[in-house]
């Protein structure tokens, strides 16, 4: 069965990997993992205050997968595992592609305009002959009916 790893967040680009994904995955009879990653925080409160801070990007994070798996239960029928997880971003990723082989590919979204995101730039560049699975960049400016007849 063919899994699909979908890093989301709150961009628009991101939506579009996802429902990408989400058709892929009801063609091939395969399965989706969304993910929301938290990225350690630069700064540091006292106390109470950082554990506020956290539990809010939990929150958001958690509120993040939950819609993106209601998303792809909608458009391809499927219920996906949902994961949110601490840490620098790409660490994260590389972390759960050596945990899960059966991740047959990663989606990414690429912003539709501006410099590639983070994830984008990473998973392009000098590290991404030693993936376990191919990269799929889904571009942020493409209308949902290309999208639709290309997955």
């Amino acid at each position: 069965m063919r899994t699909y790893l979908v890093v989301i967040d709150d961009s628009p680009e991101a939506t579009l990997a996802l429902r990408f994904a989400a058709r892929r995955a009801a063609r091939t009879e395969g399965h989706v993992i969304v993910l929301a990653i938290i990225p350690p925080t630069d700064f540091v409160a006292f106390g109470g205050v950082q554990a506020t801070i956290e539990a809010e990007a939990r929150e958001h994070a958690e509120e993040l997968v939950a819609a993106g798996a209601d998303a792809v239960a909608s458009e391809a029928g499927i219920t996906p595992t949902i994961m949110v997880q601490q840490g620098q971003p790409a660490e994260v990723v590389h972390l759960i592609l050596d945990e899960r082989p059966e991740v047959s590919a990663l989606v990414l979204g690429a912003a539709a305009s501006g410099p590639p995101g983070p994830l984008v730039a990473h998973f392009t560049g000098a590290d991404c002959g030693t993936l376990p699975c191919p990269v799929m960049i889904v571009p942020g400016g493409m209308d949902v009916e290309r999208l639709t007849s290309l997955s």
